[in-house]
């Protein structure tokens, strides 16, 4: 694993070996970064189920102004901040160890853009779309990684659905705002 582009182009990532971790794909990592690339720059972004931060971390090195990294796993925060160091992009990311859930729960300020992806089939993702939807901008995008036989909601909050992008197995769902023209 390795982060694609940007400043800190071409740095590898360390993850965590098991079972219990899924990594997001490059090839799916590419993707979702050529649905935003021209909306990064300066954003906040949230890395929610952050796992080795491979996420946010792209984003920083494409010129995110924050990324804030949310996981519940000791050794995955640890991973994410050795990750961060080794990229030299500590000081704009924030390393949160908390179940994601109750993160949302907070006031932690409003998001540009949100990635996420929890573990699959669990529910998980409805229940953070819901709440992910309230600390999203109306200018702001939230993506979401899952197996492609897993219907997401038309919408969550005020966000829409706008598009799905297959990958195989795996689907990205695109959300916006309901007031923002365009997909």
């Amino acid at each position: 694993m390795r982060v694609i582009t940007g400043s800190a182009r071409g740095r590898r990532l360390q993850t965590l070996e098991g079972q219990e971790v899924r990594p997001t794909p490059e090839r799916i990592k590419e993707a979702v970064f050529s649905i935003i690339q021209f909306q990064i720059e300066g954003r906040r972004f949230l890395d929610l189920f952050a796992g080795s931060g491979q996420m946010g971390i792209e984003a920083l090195s494409r010129g995110a102004r924050e990324a804030v990294f949310v996981d519940s796993r000791k050794d995955s925060v640890q991973i994410i901040r050795e990750n961060l160091e080794k990229t030299g992009l500590g000081q704009q990311g924030r390393v949160v160890n908390m179940d994601s859930l109750a993160f949302l729960s907070q006031p932690n300020g409003k998001f540009d853009l949100a990635f996420l992806d929890p573990p699959y089939r669990t529910g998980l993702l409805e229940k953070a779309l819901e709440m992910t939807s309230a600390v999203v901008k109306p200018g702001g995008v939230i993506l979401c990684e899952h197996p492609a036989d897993e219907e997401l909601p038309a919408q969550a909050g005020d966000f829409v659905k706008r598009r799905d992008y297959r990958h195989g197995k795996i689907l990205i769902s695109l959300y916006r705002h309901k007031d923002v023209v365009g997909s």
